[in-house]
């Protein structure tokens, strides 16, 4: 059996931001043109399952499975009121009950098979049936308060899947590392009081939510401590992040000592995403995730999970989530990113390095002390 399961569901691809295909309005068996999206479309997502079918990695997966997040599922983290709103708005037809997160009829249910493979795959690693797995979420969730949508995304799906488990199997310290570009303010503002729960952001600075840096947010109560900002500089690039990892991220988990760590993996800090202006490139991504994994491996019994999160260059965000499943499932295939050669000399010159070495040394100090 594979050591990797990945959980997807064609549903997903087909949640829109927008509310007609040509003159036909949006409804359960009316697939969304691309033209209807803006600038969360499926097709990075999609295209990335398409590159594990070609490339033959899925060979090396397990493809199970996963059922919608049931009511009670949602209901511990989401009030009733909003879910409620939610599913009539809906029915209704669609709109954005929050910020900058729209959806079009049936949105409510497929955010609810979205969050559905997040709490399978957590539920498969924590009882022991895959050692890792990956859950190709759409919409994503880490924006998403549990009384307002926000950032295209309109559930919680990483603590509804947390709450989930621990519901289901008492499980207990669970860590978890947010690489989106963008802050993951939903799952902080869910834990921040709660020190059973690591919330750690990797996130461009004052990027989304606009103006959020977030350094001096360390949590409250009994989560003090158990918050960690680590705002970047725009145009940081692959030796930044490693420096991040290395030097704030491994050392706080492994203090932490986590029973599962959850990586919310949002691919848009490649070198060309449209919404964010970070330098990172397949191999980025190749090499943070063996490093979160030698972590797992070291605490956890190698117990990890990626939840997939944004990424909006439809080009290229295949080639890194590509990257992220062969290192998790631990093979290596044919595929060749057509533009790693570039991107590796895109890199920031040695001054501005400089800078951002510094920049995370000092992070460094302000958040391990």
């Amino acid at each position: 059996m594979s050591q990797t399961a990945l959980y997807q569901n064609e549903r997903c691809f087909w949640h829109s931001t927008g509310v007609q295909a040509l003159y036909i309005p949006l409804d359960t068996w009316v697939q969304p043109p691309t033209g209807s999206y803006g600038a969360d479309t499926p097709d990075s997502k999609r295209r990335l399952l398409n590159l594990a079918q070609a490339s033959g990695l899925v060979d090396a997966l397990a493809l199970p499975k996963a059922p919608p997040a049931s009511r009670e599922d949602l209901l511990r983290i989401h009030p009733a009121d909003y879910l409620d709103r939610f599913k009539a708005a809906s029915d209704a037809g669609g709109g954005d009950l929050g910020q900058l997160a729209p959806f079009s009829k049936g949105g409510y249910e497929i955010a609810c098979i979205s969050a559905g493979l997040g709490i399978e795959a957590v539920d498969a690693v924590v009882t022991g049936r895959f050692k890792n797995a990956y859950a190709l979420c759409r919409p994503a969730g880490h924006h998403c308060l549990p009384d307002m949508p926000m950032g295209f995304c309109l559930l919680c799906n990483i603590p509804i899947a947390i709450e989930a488990a621990r519901a289901r199997h008492g499980v207990g310290r669970i860590a978890v590392l947010d690489w989106d570009v963008h802050h993951g303010n939903g799952t902080q503002h869910v834990y921040y009081d709660c020190g059973d729960t690591l919330t750690i952001s990797i996130h461009q600075d004052r990027c989304f939510p606009p103006g959020y840096s977030g350094a001096e947010d360390r949590g409250a109560a009994n989560g003090l401590g158990a918050n960690i900002n680590i705002p970047l500089p725009a145009g940081s690039g692959h030796n930044t992040y490693l420096r991040a990892m290395q030097t704030i991220v491994i050392p706080a988990v492994t203090a932490f000592k986590p029973e599962l760590i959850i990586v919310a993996s949002g691919l848009d800090a490649n070198a060309v995403d449209p919404l964010a202006r970070m330098l990172l490139y397949s191999d980025s991504y190749r090499e943070i995730t063996k490093l979160i994994m030698g972590v797992a491996d070291c605490l956890c019994g190698g117990r990890l999970v990626v939840i997939h999160e944004g990424g909006y260059s439809e080009a290229y965000v295949p080639f890194c989530g590509h990257a992220v499943l062969e290192t998790l499932a631990g093979v290596r295939t044919s595929v060749a990113d057509p533009e790693l050669e570039m991107f590796t000399r895109w890199q920031p010159a040695q001054q501005i390095q400089s800078f951002q070495d510094q920049w995370v040394d000092t992070l460094a100090k302000e958040l391990l002390t």
